[in-house]
């Protein structure tokens, strides 16, 4: 039987009691699904960016906190994104955010990535 899991309260700010690690210059991620898809919390601190990249599997995005921002526009908590498999972009967060991610594949940079 497949392994399944439960996060209560997530939307609620369950997510504030999450075990975060660095993952970024100002990200730090807190996984919950590892493997292909994969699941997992990012924080941004305010004004920390992500440099543009490619989707070489499908991304979605739920914003539980803050906004995150990117060539599209501004997503405000609420927000649900869908990277699509093919398309670019840079992120970034003005004033902090949470996410909920998943993706099917890692992403590949097209600018030379920032510091972890």
């Amino acid at each position: 039987m497949a392994d399944a899991r439960a996060f209560p309260d997530l939307l609620a700010g369950g997510w504030r009691d999450a075990a975060f690690a660095p993952f970024r210059e100002g990200v730090e991620i807190c996984p919950l699904v590892e493997g292909e898809p994969a699941l997992a919390l990012l924080r941004y601190a305010p004004g920390a960016r992500i440099p543009r990249h490619r989707h070489p599997g499908l991304e979605t995005i739920l914003v539980l906190e803050g906004a995150q921002s990117d060539e599209r526009g501004r997503h405000a908590a609420g927000a649900l994104i869908v990277n699509a498999v093919g398309s670019e972009h840079s992120v970034w967060s003005d004033e902090g955010c949470v996410v909920l991610i998943q993706w099917t594949r890692p992403v590949e940079f097209v600018e030379d990535p920032l510091p972890a």
